[in-house]
């Protein structure tokens, strides 16, 4: 599964559905679009009024303004976008990642109106939402967990007695979190307090629930996870793992498949564990099952996150399988594609997530007209973005203006690629992270595949951006 020469695996598809409603923007949007596309399924794309003049809008088949630029009036309406979809006769809602994409109301009311959810059905979705509930049911089926709190944290003083038994730094994490959102670390019990009440307000404005719990922060650490597809007949698979290490403040920015990091007897067991709690918690669809790797390889579950995520392209380019595509089809109620069997992964791929944002300051979003934007290509080079000469990158939205990932037959041509590539990308107009990735790129740590979730505080941002 894990090593050999690419096979692809078949693609004919037999869906139940022809026209797919979009509820997201971005190069996820277009993404789907091209996806739908090549299977011959009509697309509705609903845009805020900020998004008016975006490549979405102008590569969908059709396009309905939902309401004002704030996502909560516009891509986060759950009425508006239930009647964009029953006016023009989309069977089905494709979520993307974020927004409502993990949202099992979302998921219950589209299917209260005969909409199909592409994504997990609300029963999974409610299982998975709580962050807490979902350790203690991995706990249960034998996965480690990292030490922290059983559940929900009501109390200060419950949290203080919980940080001292499993020592301290500790993770307060929203229950309802996700995309590293959520998270605070208290080095400390003074930090503890004075995080406490913060922590559970962010939860709040961000989840709409104030619930947090508590994780041993631990040191030195892997984040590796496992991309997972299961069909509604009782199949399930793991097209191998990626890596995910490299973050600024819980926030990805650069992703790779197969794992530098760990051996090939962790990343079989990583696979093994995440299909087997995919198939005994009934997961379906396509979703993610994240896990902690220390210094001494142990591993830790920490959570499941039922959507595509952003960084699918890269398990993509070394598997041969449009995930998308899959994701739509196991929707539809069609089996699994592809067995274990036909699935290698051929070379290694890197993805760079290219943001609108200024080192220099604090990594401050940046918005504002783009005079010039020239993306790389080339061999092994594959650009999933939104962006155009003349686009205007609004305020509202997550600064993600483009997501370069290049392949090669090794992680060393696939690093040399990427460095091409990021020489090659000109942006102008606003303030990018391009700089930061040729550093990171460039340090000895990363080449040589030294990575953890500390790489660039060890690095240090001042050496980013210098």
């Amino acid at each position: 599964m894990f090593a050999g020469t690419h096979k692809a695996p078949p693609g004919g598809f037999h869906l139940s559905f022809d026209k797919v409603l979009i509820a997201n923007r971005g190069e996820i949007a277009l993404r789907v679009i091209r996806a739908c596309r090549e299977l011959g399924i009509q697309t509705v794309l609903v845009y805020s009024e900020a998004d008016a003049h975006s490549l979405p809008v102008h590569v969908a088949d059709e396009a309905i303004c939902v309401g004002p630029a704030s996502a909560r009036d516009s891509y986060l309406n759950i009425p508006a976008i239930i009647s964009a979809a029953l006016i023009s006769g989309a069977q089905a809602i494709h979520p993307g990642y974020g927004f409502l994409s993990e949202n099992a109301d979302f998921s219950e009311v589209c299917r209260e109106h005969g909409l199909v959810f592409i994504g997990p059905p609300p029963e999974v979705l409610s299982r998975f939402h709580d962050k807490s509930a979902t350790r203690t049911l991995m706990r249960q089926f034998g996965l480690p967990i990292v030490p922290g709190s059983e559940g929900p944290v009501r109390t200060l003083s419950e949290a203080l007695r919980i940080a001292e038994a499993i020592g301290y730094p500790v993770m307060l994490k929203a229950r309802s979190g996700g995309g590293g959102r959520g998270m605070r670390k208290a080095e400390s019990q003074k930090d503890l307090q004075r995080l406490w009440d913060q922590a559970r307000a962010e939860a709040k404005a961000s989840f709409g629930d104030e619930g947090v719990y508590l994780e041993q922060n631990l040191e030195g650490v892997r984040h590796i996870e496992a991309q997972v597809l299961a069909d509604e007949h009782g199949g399930a698979i793991c097209l191998g793992e990626r890596e995910c290490s490299i973050q600024r403040r819980n926030q990805k920015m650069i992703e790779e498949a197969p794992s530098a990091s760990i051996g090939l007897e962790l990343q079989h067991k990583i696979a093994r564990l995440a299909v087997d709690a995919a198939l005994r918690s009934g997961y379906r669809n396509v979703g993610t099952f994240e896990f902690l790797v220390d210094r001494d390889d142990r591993l830790y579950f920490i959570e499941v996150n039922a959507r595509i995520q952003v960084e699918h392209t890269v398990t993509e380019m070394v598997t041969g399988v449009d995930i998308v595509k899959e994701q739509i089809a196991l929707a539809s109620g069609e089996r699994l594609s592809f067995s274990e069997e036909q699935i290698w992964v051929n070379g290694h791929a890197i993805e760079c997530r290219i943001n609108a944002e200024d080192p220099a300051a604090d990594f401050a979003p940046s918005a504002g007209l783009l005079d010039t934007y020239l993306a790389p290509s080339g061999p092994g080079i594959r650009v999933d973005s939104h962006c155009f000469q003349g686009y205007e990158v609004p305020p509202y939205y997550d600064s993600l203006l483009a997501k370069v990932i290049a392949w090669g037959r090794d992680r060393t041509e696939s690093v040399a690629r990427m460095q091409r590539a990021l020489d090659e990308f000109t942006i102008v107009g606003v303030t990018t992270n391009i700089g930061a990735h040729k550093k990171i790129l460039a340090s000895e740590l990363f080449r040589e595949g030294r990575v953890t979730t500390h790489l660039i505080d060890t690095l240090g941002v001042e050496a980013l951006v210098s």
